[in-house]
């Protein structure tokens, strides 16, 4: 049974379904265009400050060899998001109404504690993104920027009651500044295209180090975000969809389109940056460039201009507010479906923006300026720890036919998504052993 829709809080899932009207007798055109954006809003979790930390270090350790890891990666996510798409479509019901709805009190409680894991995670990134972006264009202190992204509440404040699709449109002009400042950079770089395609091709020698496969966990975590699987399958029904199997094949092929080609943006631009950190640094024998703040500021010297170093902090200021607008509606999306539990979305956001700055803070006061990157890249590792828990409720409940009736997935798309699942535990359980290990 969908929820009542209002419109007054368009940041909170139960007031946003059915909210976009989709034209019924409309050319083909006209309606795919009406299911085009929802895709933007999980593809900017792809693209964060946390996966800037794991592609600069990525880029600048091994060249060009990791894109395959970037590449592997967004293949899964579009997998994985297209799964989100037909659960929500199909039933009505996200992904955390299903956990509700499903598993007892216990269980429901460890996967809510770990869906709230990854949002704050994925937040700390945002938080030392957006505050390194204040640093390099204004000279404010890390530690006084970290305190000043609790502010973004305000932005979120100016949004309410401005409707879903406005949102979706700034949310597009962000991912495009983001991406226009990467070819920029990419075009000033000039990057060895031949070598550039090797690296989409495994390299097994590359993965005989420890540190290769730390990194590329980093990549998976940054690029697979397990919130978004919450969030993508509550976001498809801010759509109108009728009642029947045929329109509701075609709002699942609609809304699969929109979401590939936003996450093939994501890809691109997570190559870009790769191959920028790959041209800019590995190549002129900068390989611990692991910092977001040393890259910005190896940039100009090796790129020859100053703009290149300007585009590179725009992009970052760009990448930390486009995600936080996102984490806002996936905290909604987590407490309301697992809990019934409706609060205001600025106190969500405040909420979740303080459990993000207390330790980002702490971390930078501890560690000093110089750790912002191992706290980045050690953000998405935990992220990546998260995944299975969402993974695997998803795929169990997209194969079941009693919930999705017709629209079921069929058995090979499952086996698919539990090899993927297990791929997913196989490698963080590598890591794990290997960090305990020493």
């Amino acid at each position: 049974m969908r929820l009542p829709t209002t419109a007054t809080a368009p940041f909170c899932p139960s007031a946003v379904q059915g909210s976009v009207q989709v034209p019924a007798c409309a050319p083909r055109w006209r309606r795919r265009f009406a299911f085009a954006g929802s895709g933007l809003l999980v593809a900017v979790g792809y693209m964060d400050p946390g996966n800037w930390a794991t592609d600069i270090a990525a880029g600048s350790r091994y060249g060009y060899a990791l894109l395959s890891v970037i590449l592997f990666s967004s293949l899964i996510a579009m997998f994985l998001q297209g799964l989100c798409v037909r659960l929500g479509l199909a039933t009505g019901l996200d992904l955390a109404q299903h956990c509700r709805e499903s598993f007892s009190g216990p269980t429901r409680f460890v996967l809510w504690l770990f869906a709230e894991v990854a949002i704050i995670a994925c937040d700390l990134a945002e938080v030392l993104g957006t505050a390194l972006a204040i640093f390099l264009l204004t000279g404010v202190p890390l530690s006084t920027g970290v305190l000043l992204t609790a502010l973004d509440t305000v932005f979120v404040l100016a949004l309410q009651g401005r409707g879903f699709r406005r949102l979706e449109a700034i949310i597009l002009g962000l991912v495009a500044t983001i991406a226009l400042c990467f070819a920029f950079q990419v075009a000033l770089a000039h990057p060895l295209w031949g070598q550039v395609a090797a690296g989409f091709i495994p390299n097994a020698q590359v993965f005989s180090e420890r540190e290769a496969w730390y990194l590329a966990i980093g990549i998976l975590g940054a690029t697979v975000m397990p919130h978004n699987l919450y969030l993508h399958s509550a976001i498809v029904q801010t759509r109108k969809v009728g009642p029947s199997v045929a329109e509701q094949r075609e709002a699942i092929s609609f809304t699969t389109w929109d979401s590939s080609v936003a996450l093939a943006a994501a890809f691109l631009v997570n190559a870009a940056i790769l191959i920028l950190a790959a041209s800019a640094f590995h190549a002129h024998g900068e390989t611990r460039v692991t910092e977001i703040e040393d890259a910005h500021r190896l940039l100009t010297p090796l790129l020859g201009t100053g703009l290149a170093s300007a585009a590179f902090a725009i992009a970052l200021f760009a990448a930390g507010q486009s995600s936080t607008l996102t984490g806002t509606i996936a905290g909604q999306v987590v407490l309301e479906g697992f809990w019934k539990l409706k609060i205001p979305c600025w106190q969500r956001r405040l909420i979740t923006r303080v459990l993000a700055v207390v330790p980002a803070w702490i971390g930078i006061m501890w560690l000093g300026e110089g750790g912002l990157g191992r706290m980045l890249i050690a953000s998405q590792v935990v992220l990546s720890m998260q995944l299975p828990f969402a993974v695997a409720p998803l795929i169990w409940f997209t194969a079941s036919r009693r919930r999705m009736g017709d629209l079921a997935v069929p058995g090979w798309v499952a086996a698919i998504g539990w090899t993927v699942c297990v791929l997913i535990l196989a490698a963080n359980a590598w890591m794990v052993l290997a960090v305990v290990s020493g």
